[in-house]
């Protein structure tokens, strides 16, 4: 594996193998030391095709808000530190840290292979998640569109779908979402995990500034798109203080409702995560660790069900109170109308 302490545009500062790998090898890159931002060292992003032939992934899990998602890319450039997918690489045979947001395996096919999942006989609308585990809007959207071919595809169908992302590329497909909107068939959920743009710059090094996405949502709020914002993930010691100044800027920007969810640490994530504030907040990294281990019965990570999201204790129970009092205050807890799965449409070849 290679060690780097800090890399130019990346989340993690380190590529360990994985917990599927038996042997570990490091090539030093100690002489970059501590240097000047425009010195360190560049992981250049990478595009792999996926040839997986189906596009439709199945969720039981009771606390996850959807049962059916699409997933056009496997990796994400984001390189959010702390974000709870990473160990998904581990599976292709690659690493969780710089591999993760560097080298990005893309469903070349996924607007074809919904289409035909759409089209058999046995398919009724029901709605479908963008994305379940990376963003569907990262970097490499811009190039492929596989998220807006997709878009397409369900907008021809009539079939529902809810968006999740952190970036403003979103806006780009105001055209289908608007068209989708009209008939009820779409949600769009921002994550806002803090307004504090140096702060972001560290944690999510390569998603949209915190004020770009405000204006997501009020772009899509104004072209009658019913936005959410997502805030997500709450870092206790970091980011938990910004929940009230979140949700008052995601209402006055147009948002009609609200989520929250407590940072999620799984397998190697947490030792990324910890890297992660040894080299930005060292001075933070014993009090944030040991708050989100009183949350996780003692751990880092919590992998039950119904507590993974919310974490258990006096801590958390004082993160969700505030959090539902400022939701109320800012009338962020509105109960939209479910989207509709009644349209029948036949489409041909």
């Amino acid at each position: 594996m290679s060690i780097y302490r800090r890399v130019k545009g990346r989340g993690t500062g380190s590529n360990p193998s994985s917990r599927f790998h038996k042997e570990q090898y490091e090539t030093d890159f100690s002489d970059f030391g501590w240097v000047e931002e425009d010195d360190l060292p560049n992981i250049k992003t990478e595009y792999f095709t996926d040839h997986s032939r189906t596009i439709l992934a199945k969720n039981d899990s009771p606390d996850i808000g959807f049962d059916t998602s699409i997933n056009p890319y496997r990796g994400c450039e984001h390189g959010c530190s702390y974000c709870y997918a990473r160990p998904t690489h581990e599976y292709l045979g690659l690493y969780a840290g710089f591999d993760f947001e560097s080298k990005i395996f893309v469903k070349r096919q996924a607007p074809m292979l919904l289409r035909s999942e759409l089209m058999k006989k046995k398919w009724r609308p029901q709605v479908i998640a963008m994305s379940g585990v990376t963003d569907c809007y990262q970097l490499g959207e811009r190039k492929f569109e596989l998220t807006r071919g997709c878009l397409s595809v369900l907008a021809e169908f009539k079939n529902p779908v809810v968006l999740i992302t952190k970036n403003h590329l979103i806006c780009r497909d105001a055209d289908i979402l608007s068209e989708l909107a009209r008939d009820n068939l779409v949600r769009v959920c921002l994550s806002v995990t803090s307004l504090d743009a140096n702060l972001i710059k560290k944690l999510e090094p390569r998603s949209s500034a915190p004020m770009a996405r405000l204006k997501a949502i009020e772009y899509l709020s104004k072209a009658g798109i019913s936005v959410s914002v997502n805030v997500a993930p709450v870092i206790p010691g970091l980011t938990d203080q910004e929940i009230p100044s979140i949700l008052r800027a995601s209402a006055e920007a147009g948002a009609k409702s609200a989520g929250m969810t407590l940072v999620r640490l799984p397998y190697s994530v947490k030792d990324h995560f910890a890297d992660w504030l040894e080299r930005h907040f060292p001075e933070r990294k014993n009090r944030v660790l040991h708050t989100i281990q009183g949350m996780r019965a003692g751990k880092l990570n919590n992998s039950e069900f119904g507590a993974r999201m919310r974490g258990n204790g006096k801590r958390a129970l004082q993160i969700t109170e505030t959090f539902k009092i400022f939701r109320r205050k800012y009338a962020l807890n509105q109960k939209l109308p479910a989207l509709r799965t009644d349209f029948d449409v036949q489409v041909t070849n």
